[in-house]
């Protein structure tokens, strides 16, 4: 009789190992994240090793291997200048967010330029790929499409083909026969990645892997696979519109939450050069509660519109706050701001905030511009539509720097902007003008707000 191989629980947020399952990790505190895998063949990781030895830094070579641009803007801006020879990244996004389409075009410019690549695929058809690759013009003679989910196939095909760079759609479809867990298990996503990931590394190939999202948004699969790869990637989008995000969450090669930004056309994604001017193209003038403040996305200033909508109570006994594209919990401690400084009483109304576009923000600098969009709304009162507004209010109402400022302020003077309420800084005066027919208003305190931003 064939021996059962042992089982241990696996913890899928950390990747704690126990004897038993637990309700909580002890490692990372989730509940109810233990599943029960087979642990491979100790056989399995024999041949998983380097073979290096030890050398001194200083003999180290500075530059091994130079960069692949890729003839894509936005995907070497967020990869932070091009292609790591040996890099593993990771790409996760939504089902039909365009994923698949996003490598297929990558992959083609690599071809056009001389080298050899490989596509694997577990979920579609050669016939497929094909018809995507007619429609996105990702038709050339170096781009490689295998139809294959075994593992020890895939690594023996790549041996063959010896390509320049390897993609994998998607990882939760391989598995390794050395594992009795289904395809997309944690056992068998962390094997197969192990070995894959290892494989690149020694032969110095970009090795792309597609993986599938969570209902919560998270790549599935156990969180130690982010931790093994150089690059996580997020592809995010609406379905409501048309435009696509892809930001870095992890680089070990570039600046890290660097964005690109695409559009969604007939014959695949094509890039954004100005993501600010195509945020606001739609923007109405003249309109209580919109303002634009400019948000930092890595080392690029985005300017986006903030719209906001106060209205009185319901009258269901508690106030609706419903917010899109920003924190509700900041945008809560805002509106408690306003109301003990400013004197603004916002308890009793429905407050609704969005940001325009589909945009999600996060950063602190746009405290300032959800606080003048809530005051113009409250008010019944327009903003200019030529003033741009940051900066990051504390909960005594003061107004605190924000980083990268000069390149908001110059982001807004290039796309037309004349006015800019800002926070004070230390040796400057209060009304600066700067070059491009911008001032810029620096304020220290909530209650001066008002007093710039009609």
């Amino acid at each position: 009789m064939e021996k059962k191989g042992k089982t241990s629980f696996l913890c899928t947020n950390c990747g704690y190992h126990s004897l038993k399952w637990l309700g909580r990790c002890p490692a990372c505190g989730e509940w109810n994240c233990f599943s029960e895998e087979e642990s491979p063949i100790p056989s399995s990781s024999r041949g998983m090793k380097f073979q290096g030895k030890p050398v001194p830094i200083t003999d180290i070579p500075k530059d091994e291997k130079d960069r692949w641009p890729t003839n894509i803007n936005e995907i070497d801006r967020v990869l932070g200048g091009g292609i790591v020879p040996g890099a593993a990244i990771l790409i996760g996004g939504d089902p039909g967010i365009g994923k698949s389409t996003l490598l297929l075009q990558l992959f083609c410019h690599l071809s056009q330029q001389g080298k050899k690549v490989l596509y694997v695929t577990g979920e579609e058809s050669a016939k497929q790929i094909r018809l995507r690759g007619e429609r996105i013009g990702a038709i050339t003679g170096n781009l490689y499409i295998l139809v294959e989910i075994a593992l020890d196939a895939i690594m023996s095909e790549i041996e063959k083909v010896n390509p320049d760079a390897v993609a994998i759609d998607s990882i939760q479809t391989v598995y390794s026969p050395l594992l009795t867990s289904a395809p997309g298990s944690v056992g068998q996503i962390r094997e197969s990645a192990e070995q894959l990931i290892l494989m690149a590394k020694k032969k110095g190939v970009p090795l792309f892997l597609i993986g599938h999202v969570t209902k919560d948004g998270t790549i599935a699969g156990p969180k130690v696979l982010e931790h093994m790869v150089d690059t996580v990637l997020y592809f995010e989008g609406e379905a409501e519109h048309a435009f696509r995000i892809i930001r870095s969450i992890k680089n070990r090669f570039g600046p890290a939450n660097e964005i690109g930004v695409f559009e969604m056309k007939e014959k695949g994604l094509v890039e954004v050069g100005n993501p600010s001017a195509y945020f606001l193209s739609d923007r109405p003038e003249k309109t209580p509660g919109s303002v634009v403040t400019p948000s930092m996305e890595g080392t690029r200033p985005i300017l986006v519109e903030i719209q906001s909508l106060v209205v009185p109570a319901s009258g269901f006994g508690i106030p609706r706050r419903t917010v899109i594209g920003v924190d509700l919990n900041r945008v809560s401690l805002l509106i408690a701001v306003l109301d003990k400084m400013c004197g603004l009483r916002l308890g009793g109304h429905d407050v609704f905030v969005n940001v325009a576009g589909g945009v999600k923000v996060s950063e602190p600098a746009v405290d300032l511009g959800i606080c003048a969009s809530l005051v113009s709304s409250f008010l019944d009162r327009p903003i200019s539509p030529d003033t741009v507004v940051f900066g990051e209010v504390g909960l005594a109402g003061e107004i605190r720097g924000s980083l990268n400022w000069e390149a908001r302020v110059k982001e807004a003077a290039r796309l037309g902007f004349r006015r800019c309420i800002m926070p004070a800084v230390a040796g400057t005066k209060k009304v600066i003008s700067t070059a491009g027919s911008l001032t810029s208003f620096r304020i220290k305190s909530l209650k001066e707000l008002s007093e710039y931003l009609f």
